[in-house]
């Protein structure tokens, strides 16, 4: 039985480069209402889905509360339970409200920082093979790194939502 519902698209959005954030050209992916949870252990159906799908390095958390983003590697967080508003693409970026069963794709560079969230709220994220993780504030000296190191970042083998055929693949070509 799938997790995924049906006919689940994501909205796509691409944030320019603020001169402090780099973000991406690739388009930043939001699944709204994509993961049917299991009410019992929402975390693990979203573990489980990612690394079908080829995304590991799991883990669970929240996102932090001040403006960061990561230039070696692109991410994804799946919201287990609780909800956020979270800024996406930096000072200049749009905030959304992300609840239970969402999923963020974004790609390596795009600024994230929470806003306020529920007292539940948990996220669980992950990476495609092959890169490290590393968090990057966003400081001019960091901009300049990053725009050498984003574009040597591989494109990931699969979408963490809906696999070799998903969306992230045609959208990130």
């Amino acid at each position: 039985m799938s997790v995924v519902r049906d006919n689940a698209e994501p909205l796509a959005i691409v944030f320019e480069d603020d001169g402090l954030v780099p973000n991406n050209i690739l388009p930043f992916l939001v699944y709204q209402a994509a993961v049917k949870l299991d009410s019992r252990q929402p975390e693990e159906t979203i573990e489980r889905l990612f690394e079908a799908n080829g995304w590991g390095g799991t883990w669970r958390n929240g996102v932090f509360d001040y403006l960061h983003y990561h230039a070696t590697v692109h991410e994804v967080l799946g919201v287990a339970r609780g909800s956020a508003r979270v800024r996406f693409g930096g000072d200049h970026g749009q905030e959304l409200e992300i609840k239970a069963g969402d999923v963020a794709i974004l790609p390596a560079g795009t600024g994230h920082q929470r806003i306020k969230a529920s007292a539940d709220f948990c996220v669980i994220g992950a990476y495609p093979p092959g890169a490290k993780m590393e968090v990057t504030r966003a400081t001019p000296e960091n901009h300049a790194k990053a725009l050498k190191t984003i574009p040597n970042v591989a494109r990931p083998p699969a979408d963490p939502v809906t696999g070799k055929n998903g969306a992230l693949m045609p959208l990130w070509r």
